[in-house]
């Protein structure tokens, strides 16, 4: 160890473990919208059918989804900051095979790179910063940095592909993550402090693998039995291995003597609550942004730069309104906080059904504001609970375990709200063409197209003078789509809102919950980092409820 290191003091060590960790989930997360809202222009540059396209976003979601898990055991076995430095250089690799790519196989390559390197950085971060900051009570403030800057990457990345779009090529859309992802391994080497569970655990392979295999399994059935049909072969086969895999998961970690996930946590009602509302919540959500992005650019017909701009509200909203909520957790209690702000996000949902091609950018604004903060008081404090729901020295596989249930939601949210939507669509096209006068073997055409190729495939046709004629259908159709889509999202966020309203309960339950749990996980040791917990176990803001 040279000189410089050993002259730094614990309070510099502890923020730039915090500011890296920051930096990691920023991004893990900044492929996310940035690739959303440039399918059009790679779909154009790589000419690429509708389906190849729609395997760009789930190249990086599916290994995210399938191996937080896995990434979140090796850090506890194997040092957190070796599993940092790994999912950095996965993210820089992958964004620079991704920069290089010249078709669609290469970029799925890039792609699927960069998704194992968010999954090892997502719980890795999370585990950095409980390590760092041991009290639970401080601990809150810094998740919630940590959930802001998730959201600046979300709200950035439509900025940076517009900026990108209006004047360079697609592919420069993954420059930025080259460099950030360097820099910030060249940081840490020196810097990061590392950590460990040091009681016992130990690589689960039979958990890991099973858990892998229902993950994919499930999410690819439901990717392409939206896309396709559930009847197909292949789709009835996917999600069976899914259903086995996930069975065999519960068996072997009930089984093994250091489980990658140790399904007693579930025995806390804070820890079960925040899994579903997270799962649910970004079922939802990221399905909401797939749709909304189509509104945008179908209906309205902005640009790239434009519909950014638009988006960009929701996570600039969660940002203002997330910033104090770390705080607030030790004031208000985390139940009705992330109840609020669910039914904050149904309510918002709801108002956009009103929506139609002439809406002004005002009308739309205040709604994806409202939705936005009532992200902002979600993700925080269910972020909070979740990792204090857990004995202390199982904070990394709480944090994998959140972002998995994460990750899963925003993988099945586009799939599941876009079989809703591409079904609606085609069941609601014929009417809106015959309404327009555009009827006969063309309207058939139109119709089977879109069946097949989907609504972007209709723009390729030769439309001749009815084309402004099909070209509004299409939007009539596709409001019709997205009512239905934001009407489901909303139903998704009342159903969440309640599991929090039921399984949050008065904190002397979850007292009692919490000390049943760490009796089960008393054989990994550290009795006094488990009492800490269990007095945080299912609560972020113990000092608010002291008073009974």
């Amino acid at each position: 160890m040279n000189a410089t290191t050993t002259a730094i003091r614990p309070t510099d060590r502890r923020a730039t473990t915090i500011v890296m960790a920051c930096l990691g989930v920023f991004v893990a997360y900044l492929p996310i919208t940035t690739v959303a809202v440039s399918l059009p222009a790679i779909q154009r540059a790589l000419h690429t059918s509708t389906a190849q396209l729609s395997w760009v976003q789930d190249a990086f979601v599916l290994p995210m989804a399938a191996f937080i898990l896995t990434a979140g055991v090796f850090g506890d076995v194997h040092g957190r900051k070796k599993v940092f430095q790994a999912g950095m250089f996965f993210c820089a690799a992958g964004a620079a095979v991704a920069l290089c790519a010249q078709n669609i196989q290469m970029l799925w390559a890039g792609q699927a790179l960069a998704g194992l390197g968010s999954a090892a950085l997502l719980p890795t971060t999370l585990a950095l910063i409980s390590h760092a900051v041991p009290d639970f009570r401080e601990r809150g403030k810094f998740i919630g940095m940590w959930a802001m800057a998730m959201l600046a990457a979300l709200a950035v990345g439509p900025v940076i592909a517009g900026v990108v779009l209006d004047h360079f090529a697609w592919r420069w859309i993954y420059l930025l993550s080259v460099p950030l992802a360097l820099v910030a391994m060249a940081v840490a080497a020196p810097l990061l402090t590392d950590s460990r569970a040091s009681h016992g655990r130990k690589l689960d392979w039979p958990g890991q693998i099973t858990a892998a295999v229902a993950v994919t399994a499930l999410v690819y059935g439901v990717i392409e039995g939206g896309a396709d049909s559930f009847t197909a072969t292949e789709v009835v086969a996917a999600l069976a291995l899914g259903v086995v895999a996930l069975i065999a998961f519960v068996v072997v970690e009930k089984r093994s003597d250091s489980p990658m996930l140790d399904l007693a946590v579930f025995r806390s009602a804070a820890f079960t609550a925040t899994a579903l509302v997270a799962l649910i919540t970004f079922l939802g959500l990221i399905g909401f942004f797939f749709v909304l992005s189509l509104y945008f650019g179908m209906v309205q017909q902005l640009g790239t730069l434009e519909a950014g701009a638009r988006l960009l509200l929701v996570p600039v909203a969660a940002i203002v309104a997330g910033a104090p909520a770390g705080r607030l957790m030790h004031r208000v209690p985390t139940r009705w906080m992330i109840s609020v702000g669910l039914l904050l996000i149904a309510g918002s949902l709801l108002a956009m059904t009103n929506l139609d091609a002439d809406t002004s950018y005002g009308s739309i604004a205040w709604r994806l504001i409202a939705l936005g903060v009532g992200l902002g008081l979600v993700t925080t404090p269910m972020t909070a609970t979740a990792v204090a729901a857990v004995p202390h020295h199982l904070a990394g596989m709480a944090s994998a375990a959140n972002n998995a249930f994460r990750q899963v939601g925003g993988a099945l949210g586009p799939a599941v709200l876009g079989a809703l939507l591409s079904t609606r669509v085609v069941d609601t096209l014929p009417g809106h063409l015959s309404d327009a006068g555009v009827t006969g073997t063309q309207a058939q055409a139109i119709v089977a197209t879109a069946k097949e190729g989907g609504l972007g495939a209709v723009a390729g046709m030769d439309l001749g003078s009815t084309a402004n004629q099909v070209y509004g259908a299409l939007g009539d159709s596709l409001l019709d789509g997205m009512r239905l889509c934001l009407i489901v999202a909303a139903v998704l966020a009342l159903i969440a809102a309640a599991c929090a309203v039921v399984l949050l309960r008065r904190p002397e339950q979850r007292t009692r919950t919490g000390a049943a749990r760490t009796a089960s996980v008393a054989q990994h040791g550290n009795p006094d980092a488990s009492a800490e917990n269990t007095q945080a176990a299912g609560t972020a803001q113990p000092l608010g409820h002291r008073r009974s």
